[in-house]
């Protein structure tokens, strides 16, 4: 199996921002390969489709609230989305628009009380870049 396999579009505002209150009443996209049909259902009803021997993965991962929003030392606005702490104060990150940065580029949040140096510059779907951010005190 090939990982781009699992490649697809996904329009942005088909992406949940904020999770169902009742989590089983979620939508759950069942495929049919051999009758090649799609059925939208809802969640708890998965369990009409698990048959002994089956295995459920289950993706635990938490979402942290890192968004911030900064601005290049040309005034353009850039958005952040903190991804993964690497080490310490160097996060990797998703920048929009993140065409616009380069390494070297410097970053400057909340009226200067925090600053964010492009460490390296990930090319891929979308825009990643490696950070290092340093507060001034």
């Amino acid at each position: 199996m090939n990982v781009t396999e699992f490649n697809y579009n996904l329009p942005e505002e088909l992406i949940a921002q904020v999770p169902l209150k009742k989590r089983d009443e979620s939508r759950l996209m069942v495929l049919d390969r051999n009758e090649k049909k799609l059925e939208h259902r809802i969640f708890k009803d998965i369990i009409e489709y698990l048959k002994p021997g089956d295995v459920l993965v289950r993706n635990n991962t938490k979402v942290i609230p890192a968004r911030i929003y900064g601005k290049k030392d040309t005034g353009a606005n850039v958005e952040f989305l903190l991804l993964n702490r690497i080490d310490g104060d160097t996060w990797e990150t998703i920048v929009r628009p993140g065409n616009k940065l380069h390494i070297g580029t410097k970053v400057i949040f909340g009226d200067g009380l925090l600053e964010a140096e492009v460490l390296d510059v990930m090319q891929g779907r979308n825009e990643k870049s490696k950070i290092f951010l340093q507060r001034n005190i």
